[in-house]
């Protein structure tokens, strides 16, 4: 004896147009945006931000130097002088770890390497070139560097 076959089940009926799908997540175009870094609050809201982004940014300390590079690592203590990031620099190997209370200023100044880079964009833009008959497609990625 057997049930229902999968596709004669009342879910699988409806028009898939109809079903409820999850929206994406949504994120922030910060490439350019230079912040405001005018209290506490803003600091760490600003290098959250910067901490999820998914290019360079370039931190200038109280001091004057600056640093430019992709930050993969934060601590958030409970004063700025207890909470830093850690950057790889752009144009070296070596790890830095910046305090908060150090920086005077910040900037998204990379390109964004993700943006634009959906789930939903890939899908889109394999179904293009297969209607288009295209005989090379892959499910490999593409590259996330634009060549030129």
């Amino acid at each position: 004896m057997s049930g229902p076959r999968h596709v004669d089940r009342p879910e699988h009926t409806a028009n898939p147009d109809e079903l409820e799908v999850a929206p994406g997540f949504q994120h922030e175009t910060l490439q350019g945006w230079v912040p405001d870094l005018a209290n506490d609050e803003e600091i760490r809201e600003a290098l959250e931000k910067a901490f999820d982004y998914r290019g360079d940014v370039t931190i200038t300390r109280r001091d004057g130097t600056k640093l430019e590079g992709y930050i993969f690592d934060r601590s958030s203590g409970k004063t700025l002088d207890s909470s830093f990031v850690r950057l790889l620099p752009k144009d070296s190997n070596q790890r830095v770890k910046v305090t908060y209370a150090e920086i005077a200023a910040l900037a998204f100044s990379g390109r964004d390497t993700a943006a634009g880079k959906s789930w939903e964009a890939w899908v889109k833009k394999y179904w293009e070139k297969k209607s288009a008959g295209h005989g090379d497609l892959s499910i490999q990625p593409e590259s996330l560097e634009e060549t030129t």
